[in-house]
């Protein structure tokens, strides 16, 4: 791979349809009397478009030097203290910039108790990590690996949170030096300017071009029939009611919500955003990830119980497995085997297909 909205309320109802089946599903929307129609290119779906600009603040504007030096950065293990730690070893671009893993793993295989969420569209999120106590990309680079994971689970080990024996590596590159001084001439090579390369990078990540993107921009062979029938569902509250938290177009209310998980049953339970906001709503809460490129990222939720999508749909149509502090949002679903099909077919149109990544070549 080479990298190179309004949200919607909880309240969806389906019409009832006497159409013939070639015509245009109504489904209407309680956001000011709108309506959207399940039909390739409709006015009603532009919504679920990704912005064509990359938001990036203005001390980091995005540019092309940064992001190619923020990729050499992220895939580099000499930059950890230790030399052996990379940004890739827990965001790997062939699982979504995921691991794989239920949980992450620190260098020499000391588990960790949350799940390596994938990248793209990290450009969008106003919060990162999965207790949100990052405001920016630049402050989660930065930041110290924490007992309960991280966005990026190798920040410790690059030296941020002590000696800086991985940027005294890069300073000694003259490779590097040329690199960081068209990127960031003026500025000294340390944590900081490391971080906003980082942090340029992972903006870079972006997912917008999926069969759902297609069929919005008037491809009507871009979804499957089941896949629309999945959106359908999706956007019903008296079905799928996905829509409550997984809304505009990222997918994501970029909220906190305790989804009535089984590790929130136990003794030492991961309280999640209670430990940034003091609020007793945010007892066991995480943050809603995006669904783009979800396909790619199993396991799911934040501590990695869910083995594929249909676990994650069989979890919500159960109502959650723990009541306790449970979000109001989370209730059982009604929905058969063949809704719950269609609700996984609609998540995998959501990736962005891409060329096989390769990875930077970096300085020697």
């Amino acid at each position: 791979m080479r990298r190179t909205g309004c949200l919607l309320s909880a309240l969806v109802a389906l019409m009832p349809v006497c159409v013939p089946a070639a015509d245009p599903v109504m489904v209407s929307v309680n956001v000011a009397g709108d309506t959207v129609t399940l039909a390739a290119g409709h006015p009603s779906l532009q919504r679920w478009l990704m912005p064509r600009e990359i938001p990036s603040p203005p001390d980091n504007t995005m540019t092309a030097d940064r992001v190619r030096l923020g990729e050499m950065l992220f895939f580099d293990a000499r930059l950890s203290m230790h030399g052996q730690t990379s940004c890739a070893m827990c965001h790997l671009p062939e699982r979504g910039f995921a691991d794989g893993l239920p949980t992450s793993m620190r260098f020499m295989g000391e588990k960790m108790a949350r799940n390596s969420p994938g990248l793209v569209n990290v450009a969008y999120n106003p919060l990162h990590m999965w207790d949100g106590r990052n405001a920016t990309l630049e402050q989660q680079a930065l930041s110290s690996q924490s007992p309960t994971g991280s966005l990026n689970a190798g920040a410790a080990e690059l030296g941020f949170n002590g000696p800086d024996l991985g940027i005294d590596r890069i300073r000694r590159n003259p490779a590097y030096v040329h690199a960081f001084a068209k990127a960031y001439p003026n500025e000294p090579i340390d944590r900081h300017t490391v971080a906003k390369a980082i942090a340029s990078f992972e903006r870079s990540l972006v997912s917008r071009d999926s069969p759902f993107d297609r069929w919005v921009r008037g491809d009507a062979h871009a979804l499957t029939p089941s896949q629309v029938n999945g959106f359908r569902l999706f956007l019903d509250a008296s079905k799928g009611n996905c829509a409550a938290c997984h809304s505009g177009p990222n997918f994501t209310d970029n909220s906190f919500h305790n989804l009535g998980l089984k590790q929130f049953a136990q003794t030492d339970a991961d309280l999640g955003r209670f430990g940034q906001r003091n609020l007793a709503s945010m007892r066991g809460a995480f943050r809603t990830p995006t669904l783009r490129d979800v396909e790619l990222t199993p396991p799911y939720f934040h501590d990695g119980s869910a083995r594929t999508l249909l676990d994650v749909v069989e979890h919500y149509a159960r109502g959650g497995d723990v009541r306790a502090n449970l979000s109001p949002l989370i209730t059982p679903l009604r929905l058969s085997a063949g809704e719950k099909a269609d609700l996984v077919a609609f998540m995998k149109a959501l990736t962005t297909r891409r060329d096989v990544y390769e990875p930077p070549r970096l300085p020697r």
